[in-house]
């Protein structure tokens, strides 16, 4: 029997493997044998710790991974990779894929693979449609995308330092333009020279 290799990623920095690593070593990988990416897209077919754990592997090993989008996004990068660990002799193990695991060691491990890289990557799609409907619908509602906030005109701030010198207070005119009252007294300071 082969050694097991194991590799875990989150798409943030902010994100944490706890949970995937829990799993992926109680399904009988040791610690040094687990590869992990941090704040890398599952859409980049090359990353380094999935490229670690590739060339760690040798024929009659096992990767195993705790669900199938941390493998990948696209379904021909996953099934390339399934492709190419079946060349080269290597099983690839998924484990929480629909309350059990998938073993493409078996037939029908492989075949349920394909059907889930299938199904990830028209999950992402979904998920980018309803993004692309949301933005759509808000934007026709001229409500806010979010992002940066646009720029101030010199003209704008001008007001605004004479709403302050009428006496104003600062923080109010600050206020009503959505900046901070020292974002503001900057712009002013700039605007005058000062």
């Amino acid at each position: 029997m082969g050694k097991l290799i194991g590799y875990a990623r989150v798409s943030t920095k902010g994100q944490d493997t706890d949970r995937q690593e829990a799993d992926i070593l109680a399904a009988g990988v040791r610690r040094d044998d687990l590869y992990m990416d941090r704040g890398v897209s599952g859409a980049k077919a090359n990353r380094a710790g999935l490229d670690q754990a590739l060339a760690a592997l040798q024929e009659g090993d096992t990767l195993v991974v705790a669900t199938l989008d941390r493998l990948g996004r696209s379904t021909q990068n996953m099934l390339n990779l399934a492709t190419d660990l079946k060349d080269r002799g290597i099983n690839l193990r998924v484990l929480n894929l629909g309350g059990g695991n998938v073993d493409t060691a078996t037939p029908m491990g492989q075949m349920m693979f394909t059907v889930m890289a299938g199904l990830a990557e028209m999950e992402l799609a979904i998920k980018r449609e309803r993004i692309n409907d949301s933005v759509s619908k808000r934007r026709a509602k001229g409500l806010d995308l979010g992002g940066r906030r646009a720029q101030f005109t010199d003209g704008q701030i001008e007001n605004a330092k004479n709403l302050i010198e009428g006496g104003k207070p600062a923080a109010q005119v600050a206020r009503d333009l959505g900046m901070s009252r020292a974002t503001l007294y900057r712009r002013i300071a700039q605007l005058t020279g000062a």
